[in-house]
């Protein structure tokens, strides 16, 4: 039986390999790696039968000086395949047209972490301008892309994109650097790396992707490190492991927050995630790439059956560390057919490489695109970009604040200004603060930042709306996942009969307490007292924009009093303190409806109280964060310095207000109209502005929990 098994397995290698009578050669960039291949292919030998090894016609090694040579020889039909970093497999596949065919997964995943490892305990993440770097490698992932974009993201290192980045911002911030592969854009990267030089190009390993530079890959920089040539290494957090436990004191991790940590803390210590390495041929070449590697994985993988004969994710015999392939892949997941880019590497990674200038400058980088939502926001951001003299604004439409974040994230639009609540969702969904909406009158005063309070306002005629007997009431709600209208109330007792069977779902609860409500975004019976738009701004009832009519928080004031005929109206409405008397006196101003006035009008406080508007800083539902601009993390220093610019130019406009909306016919078009200036929060994250009590509300939220496991492509 064992026998005729053996058979059967070479059987089927037989037939496998007999589809592929072409000579596979594969690209190596050292003499260990070379020496590995030349093993791989005597191991192939003499684990298949003759017959086969005819037909594969045996594997042949090529030895280049870097993993650009390989790039090039390989679209030369000068070699077929080589594995590289995620950050150069995207180079290589949008640039000069090579197909992805495999990707490296780990014991934990097809990920990486960046990490920035020093040996300097007074050093932290703020102050490493001036310093001495180690980079695993020029456009790779944990090497150079995340770190890069994090530093960026803080503005810890600007880049006016007027040059590309090695060349302007990096060579300059850093005193001196090793960045294998740079030599050709920025040689000034190349000052600490210590590979043979010489004017023949096979023959010259300085500041080359080639295991003959000594501080190449993270192995390298960790090596720059450790000798004392850098001050800081930027590796994936894979090579932390092959650190020996008699010296892994001697060594720190940088944090985000300016602290260090141990080694082992790189799980909340790290600069970012990224895809793992990846295995490239030409296209005319891929069916045959992909059967080869399946076939010797097969054979010498973590499980193969000819594993004890060759070991094709170990290199410890060789000399060198991550040889053909990382030393620590588990398996190689084998990519079908016509898989795009993004699907390998992730959408997240590819917005960071573009914004860092991996496909090259355009006219677009000069650009700033901003979401709206509604064809309100599309007026007045039009009018904006008319108004302004700083860099060109272009205004996209989008259906909702989640519908913004999914187009930030997909590089279809920059920014947009959001709620407190969206801002963790897009904090979550791994976009970055830029500016903070800033409430007071005197904007200088920026120590802390202002916050606004929801509240529960009912018609004073209503003289039985108390909060504890909502049950069977008509409510009115700013929008789904709004902070006032949709979070913050169903944490106080809405009615005693009904709550609160799911203390986490806000919308359970007020499906059971009211009667039906407008919760622009919801469904079913939180639907039925909504309006839908009209004329330009027609849309279905209950969208989840300013074209319902009882959208935010002008929208729910309109709800709380009903149509212009006297209809549709809620008992009770849930939203913002901060502009509701402008808002009341802006119904007659805007037709909606005459006479009323802030005295018509009263607050319910959770003791069950009713007051006065004016008593707001006792009676309210909670404090709500300010909005918050977001975009893309590498963008942050662009957006920040268009809307600098554009504050600036406006600040002596007087036709047009970039917090004014009454004369669109709405309020909170596109910032909140209670804005006096916007701070620069691009160097604090998400969780900071918001603040540990709103961001434990809003993380132990169902529906928020569900909305933010969307990241797979995120949202």
């Amino acid at each position: 039986k064992l026998t005729n098994t053996k058979n059967q397995h070479q059987m089927i290698l037989l037939l496998c390999l007999a589809l592929m009578a072409k000579k596979m050669r594969w690209c190596t960039v050292s003499d260990p790696e070379q020496r590995k291949c030349a093993e791989l292919a005597k191991a192939l030998v003499s684990v298949l039968p003759q017959a086969a090894v005819a037909a594969f016609a045996r594997l042949s090694c090529i030895r280049a000086s870097s993993t650009t040579d390989c790039i090039d020889r390989i679209r030369g039909n000068r070699a077929d395949i080589v594995t590289l970093d995620a950050g150069e497999l995207y180079s290589a596949v949008k640039q000069f047209g090579l197909v992805p065919i495999a990707k490296e997964i780990y014991s934990d995943g097809g990920c990486l972490l960046s990490v920035a490892v020093v040996r300097n305990s007074s050093l932290d993440i703020r102050s490493l301008q001036g310093h001495r770097s180690c980079h695993s490698g020029v456009r790779w992932t944990a090497g150079w892309s995340l770190p890069l974009g994090f530093l960026l993201s803080r503005n810890y290192l600007s880049w006016s994109k007027e040059q590309p980045l090695s060349q302007a911002d990096v060579s300059t911030f850093f005193s001196a650097s090793c960045v294998p592969g740079a030599s050709a854009m920025a040689p000034s990267l190349c000052a600490l790396c210590q590979g043979q030089k010489s004017y023949i190009r096979q023959k010259n390993y300085h500041c080359e992707t080639s295991h003959s530079e000594p501080f190449y890959n993270s192995h390298g920089a960790l090596r720059c490190l450790r000798s004392g040539t850098g001050d800081v290494a930027f590796v994936d957090h894979l090579v932390l492991a092959s650190i020996e436990d008699s010296e892994i004191d001697d060594f720190r991790l940088l944090c985000t927050d300016g602290t260090q940590a141990p080694l082992s803390h790189y799980r909340s210590c790290n600069l970012g995630r990224g895809p793992g390495g990846g295995t490239v041929t030409r296209s005319n070449f891929r069916k045959v790439a992909r059967k080869f590697l399946a076939t010797t994985q097969t054979m010498f993988g973590k499980q193969g059956r000819e594993r004890q004969r060759f070991q094709l994710f170990n290199s410890s015999t060789f000399g060198e560390n991550n040889l053909l392939f990382k030393d620590v892949t588990d398996k190689l997941a084998v990519l079908p057919d016509g898989i795009d880019i993004i699907q390998v590497l992730g959408l997240d990674y590819v917005t960071l490489l573009k914004g860092l200038g991996h496909e090259g400058s355009s006219l677009e980088d000069s650009v700033v695109r901003w979401c709206c939502i509604s064809s309100a926001e599309q007026k007045k951001c039009e009018q904006w970009a008319l108004s302004i003299k700083s860099d060109p604004l272009v205004c996209v439409s989008a259906v909702s604040m989640r519908d913004c974040i999914k187009k930030i994230k997909r590089d279809e639009v920059d920014a947009v200004s959001l709620d407190a609540t969206h801002s963790f969702i897009a904090g979550k969904c791994g976009l970055a603060p830029v500016v903070t909406e800033y409430y007071v009158n005197q904007c200088k005063s920026q120590n802390l930042l202002p916050s606004v309070v929801g509240v529960a306002v009912a018609k004073r005629s209503s003289r039985n709306v108390f909060l504890g007997k909502l049950g069977g009431r008509r409510s009115c709600h700013s929008h789904m996942f709004s902070p006032a209208g949709w979070l913050l109330p169903y944490r106080h007792t809405l009615s005693l009969e009904h709550n609160s069977s799911s203390p986490c779902d806000p919308n359970h609860v007020y499906s059971q307490v009211f009667w039906k409500g407008c919760l622009p975004g919801s469904q079913g019976n939180l639907c039925k007292v909504c309006m839908g738009g009209n004329e330009e701004a027609s849309t279905k009832r209950c969208a989840d924009n300013h074209n319902e009519r009882y959208y935010g928080n002008m929208g729910a004031l309109r709800c709380l009093v009903g149509d212009p005929s006297g209809k549709s109206y809620g008992d009770v409405a849930f939203l913002e303190q901060h502009n509701l008397q402008a808002n009341i006196l802006s119904l007659s101003s805007t037709g909606w409806a005459n006479g009323w006035t802030p005295s018509d009008f009263e607050l319910l406080c959770g003791d069950g109280r009713r007051v006065p508007l004016s008593e707001w800083e006792r009676c309210n539902l909670g404090v709500i964060p300010p909005n918050t601009i977001m975009t893309r993390p590498v963008l942050t220093a662009r957006v920040y310095d268009f809307l600098m610019k554009s504050q600036e130019t406006l600040a002596v406009n007087t036709e047009f207000k970039l917090f004014e909306s009454q004369q669109y016919g709405e309020s909170d078009l596109l910032f909140k109209d209670a804005t006096q200036c916007l701070v620069h929060t691009s160097h604090m994250d998400y969780r900071s502005i918001l603040g540990e009590e709103f961001y434990t509300q809003a993380e132990t939220n169902c529906n928020i929990y569900s909305a933010v496991q969307y990241k797979s492509f995120r949202l």
